[in-house]
């Protein structure tokens, strides 16, 4: 069997997208009463106030629930319509999200790492009328009429204090908070995309988009009470905020909040993880170190051969066999939930061998994160899994190979763009959301994604290139950090005459160029690197494929906080370089 045929698991067909029976909820109202009668005493969340501290605070379902009923009642008495919220992930964020939600008002999160500008546009194009923010974006957010901030000893006679809130709302009568009826169809979430490609969208998502994610992740996906979850990806991302908090508190997990990303690997020893929500490119790097672990004790080979020996023996059996391999990541990993792009084939196989479950997914935030995954008993290396149960998948307009445009029924799809009647038609035709993904479903169902059509670049022949795919090739090359691949018109935009040249522009860090290019030139670097792509790399292509040029730099690539490239804006800098050459 090659690596792709590895774990195409034999499955009962009736089985396979609906597993486990869903609880089929339909409002955030419904889940906080879950927090209540289901496992009141059970730990929800555990967190620090600094990444040095040693003691840490835990809260029960039930106090959580409380402080959701406790802070929507106060919103409601501050006669509250939309609320936004702008912070890093914390527990005060996920009680303001749900109080905020199950007044019946609107909640918009943002992205905390955007620039100043970008958020105070986003609170005037949002008509947000309040906001719950960090202290840190004290400054970003004065222009918005109600101030919220989480921070205690922030100081602000215009600015009021979350704890401040929450204890007034413990002392007013809930009545009008309890009589609160959600219209599961409304807008309740407007929730801005990332941005690769172009400016950010308005998504309008309503508590039905939410509780169907949240019902059908139940179906694929199992998660419980004994599970401990850690939280880094960041909250206002549909990906974190429905699969980690909404799913996982649907089931009474517990979640911990990551100390920061440089803390990752000490929090799953500290905490023993037993599963996260994570992106393929961190998945990637932690194997890598995985890797370079088991390489400098000299037992690379050992390992392989014990890796197909025990491939096909029950995950129990692997987990005992790698339990070494295992203790790095804390001992108790389990599960790992990846989206956001296609996790690379030898990594995805790599965790699977050693034990942990790894399961592909897909979504958008059009779509409330995922509406297409695997499960533990079915997958193929590369695909993003099958539809959830209640969807629809299609390939719009395929080409000869079966490659075209995916498109979706769900109930879960997003109620429109916010004032762009225009884009909103665009994106859902007949019911149907075209999701700007490239991709094909083979015999069995499974779907794969070969690009993003806007990414998507076409020579004059009709020849068609995906740059995602020859960018996983590039970012295997030991010393290589990251890449972007581009199609570039030489004459310049005004000469179309001109067919499009491969470029690649790779990022080699300064650690790596004194490791492996120690005493070279820059022109001798470039050199290098060429002869390397067009011996590792074209040659595994047919010609139209070819990296013809090549861009070098140390600076990181402009990425949105899941890791993606943002295209557009490294596509100005490309210009202005290209220009000058």
């Amino acid at each position: 069997m090659n690596l792709e045929e590895v774990y195409n698991f034999k499955y009962k067909k009736e089985m396979k997208n609906d597993i486990y029976e869903p609880d089929d909820i339909h409002n955030l109202r419904e889940l906080v009463e879950i927090y209540k009668t289901r496992f009141p005493n059970q730990t929800a969340f555990v967190y620090k106030d600094k990444p040095t501290d040693t003691k840490t605070h835990k809260v029960t379902y039930k106090q959580f629930a409380k402080d959701i009923e406790d802070l929507g009642t106060k919103l409601l008495d501050m006669k509250l319509k939309r609320v936004a919220i702008i912070s890093p992930n914390r527990y005060e964020w996920c009680v303001a999200y749900l109080a905020i939600a199950t007044a019946g008002l609107v909640v918009v999160p943002l992205d905390k790492s955007l620039p100043d500008n970008e958020i105070k546009n986003l609170l005037k194009r949002s008509k947000a009328d309040a906001i719950f923010f960090d202290e840190k974006y004290s400054d970003s957010v004065k222009s918005c009429k109600t101030k919220i901030c989480f921070n205690e000893n922030f100081s602000d006679k215009d600015v009021f204090k979350y704890s401040t809130l929450l204890q007034e709302g413990k002392k007013i009568n809930h009545k009008k908070y309890d009589s609160i009826k959600i219209d599961n169809e409304a807008l309740s979430v407007l929730l801005f995309t990332s941005g690769t490609t172009s400016i950010s969208k308005a998504t309008m998502i309503s508590q039905r988009g939410l509780c169907e994610t949240v019902n059908n992740l139940t179906r694929m996906v199992y998660v419980g009470t004994e599970d401990r979850f850690l939280s880094f990806l960041p909250l206002h991302h549909t990906f974190e905020s429905n699969l980690t908090f909404l799913y996982g508190t649907s089931k009474g997990i517990t979640i911990i909040f990551c100390d920061g990303l440089k803390y990752i690997q000490k929090n799953l020893v500290e905490y023993k993880i037993t599963g996260f929500v994570c992106v393929p490119l961190m998945l990637e790097i932690m194997y890598k170190k995985i890797t370079k672990e088991i390489k400098r004790q000299h037992k690379t080979f050992i390992v392989n051969v014990m890796r197909k020996i025990f491939r096909h023996t029950p995950i129990q059996t692997r987990r005992k066999v790698f339990q070494k391999i295992l203790d790095q990541l804390g001992g108790e990993l389990r599960i790992i939930v990846s989206g956001g792009a296609t996790l690379d084939k030898e990594a995805n196989l790599g965790y699977r061998d050693f034990g942990i479950d790894i399961l592909p997914g897909y979504g958008l935030t059009e779509t409330c994160a995922a509406i297409c995954s695997e499960n533990r008993y079915i997958g193929k290396i590369g695909s993003i899994g099958l539809p959830y149960a209640k969807n629809e998948f299609k390939v719009f307009e395929p080409d000869s190979d079966g490659v075209g445009e995916l498109i979706v029924k769900a109930s879960s799809i997003m109620l429109g763009y916010y004032e762009d009647e225009e884009a909103t038609k665009k994106a859902i035709v007949d019911g149907w959301f075209h999701t700007g993904d490239l991709g094909y479903i083979d015999k069995d169902g499974f779907v794969f994604i070969t690009g993003r059509k806007k990414n998507m670049i076409v020579f004059k022949n009709g020849k068609k290139v995906f740059p995602e795919e020859i960018e996983k090739l590039i970012d295997e090359m030991e010393y290589i950090n990251e890449s972007m691949v581009f199609g570039y018109h030489e004459g310049g935009k005004n000469n179309r005459n001109e067919d499009t040249v491969l470029y690649a522009k790779i990022v080699i860090s300064s650690e790596n160029k004194e490791k492996y290019f120690k005493d070279f030139s820059d022109d001798e670097i470039r050199d290098k690197v060429f002869e390397d792509i067009k011996t590792n790399i074209n040659k595994q292509m047919p010609a139209y494929k070819y990296i013809r040029k090549i861009l070098i730099t140390e600076t990181p690539l402009i990425k949105t906080t899941t890791l993606k490239i943002k295209r557009h804006e490294e596509a100005k800098l490309i210009e202005q370089a290209l220009g000058q050459i």
